[in-house]
């Protein structure tokens, strides 16, 4: 657990558009996640410094662009959010086989993401 960004989402209304430009420009390489519309992204060596991320189909027209922060007890940092004025906007829901994954709104009305992970995840 790091408390750390980890992860990013960019979601888009034509990923593979997305997804040509940023192999084109920065070289990233994709991999699509299950039958999902969620494309991991792997944006470069991982021994530099940097994170992957994820191109995603949007599931609404405002959806931004998210980070997601590692966590050791999701439920947990959901109660220090929502006790230091953030609002939990998408609760906790599993990842089945990965963790559990959440999205909230700190008081200025950004969204992150915040990640536990769990392989018994379901």
């Amino acid at each position: 657990m790091s408390n750390r960004v980890v992860h990013f989402e960019i979601p888009c209304n034509q990923p593979e558009n997305t997804i040509r430009f940023f192999q084109e420009v920065f070289g990233w390489t994709f991999q699509q996640f299950g039958g999902e519309e969620y494309w991991m992204a792997f944006t470069g060596d991982p021994q530099s410094p940097g994170i992957n991320g994820a191109i995603m189909k949007k599931r609404d027209p405002d959806q931004p662009v998210v980070n997601t922060l590692d966590v050791a007890n999701i439920e947990a940092i959901l109660e220090r959010i929502t006790n230091a004025g953030g609002t939990v906007v998408v609760p906790k829901m599993p990842i089945p086989g990965v963790g559990w994954l959440a999205y909230f709104k700190d008081p200025d009305g950004n969204i992150h993401g915040v990640h536990q992970t769990d392989t018994e995840a379901r």
